[in-house]
């Protein structure tokens, strides 16, 4: 209700993580667990600012302060569900999906395999949907920069296994991103329930 751009994202996520799951050969409920879990990834924006959450254009180093915090509010919210797989799994997501392979990452600046391989795997996800899609701050980046902005940053941002499965099957999820294309939105404003 607050941003046009997040059901598509969220859906794109959740079948681009499954997909990405299953070339690792991880077992099936791992890849259901995903694939639900990982739309919850965002979930603590709903506790940033809508002057801040919707601004079009960067963020100043102190709004990006607060919107970093999406990751902890995210990851509260899910707390207390670890005998329900997919929220226990959404909790993780929620907390780490903004870590980096190298440790330069947050809230906790983990590194390798210190974070989670569901969080791993969104945020091969969630970085190659946002860049290449268009938001109300953005223009949707070119899938060539794309592949070779997720290239350069194998090993830096992102497990690099997990890029070269990515590249080797693009096709693929290329087919997800056309299957559940971004409607169209041109302004950053709050979507209230009777905007349907």
């Amino acid at each position: 209700y607050r941003d046009y751009g997040t059901h598509d994202h969220t859906v794109k996520i959740g079948w681009i993580s499954a997909l990405l799951a299953e070339k690792i050969n991880l077992p099936s409920s791992f890849v259901t667990e995903i694939r639900f879990a990982a739309p919850l990834h965002d979930i603590g924006k709903v506790g940033i600012p809508d002057s801040i959450l919707l601004k079009p254009g960067r963020f100043e180093p102190h709004e990006f302060e607060v919107m970093k915090q999406h990751s902890v509010i995210g990851a509260k919210m899910l707390e207390g569900a670890e005998r329900f797989p997919v929220i226990n799994a959404g909790r993780i997501i929620a907390l780490q999906h903004h870590e980096k392979w190298d440790g330069t990452g947050y809230p906790s600046g983990l590194s390798g395999e210190d974070i989670h391989l569901y969080a791993r795997i969104v945020t091969v996800a969630d970085v190659f949907d946002a860049l290449s899609s268009k938001r109300c701050y953005k223009e949707s980046i070119e899938l060539e920069k794309v592949l070779d902005i997720m290239k350069q940053d194998a090993g830096v941002h992102f497990d690099p296994l997990l890029i070269e499965l990515f590249l080797n099957n693009l096709n693929e999820f290329l087919k997800i991103k056309e299957k559940y294309k971004d409607e169209e939105f041109v302004t950053c404003s709050i979507v209230t329930p009777e905007d349907g």
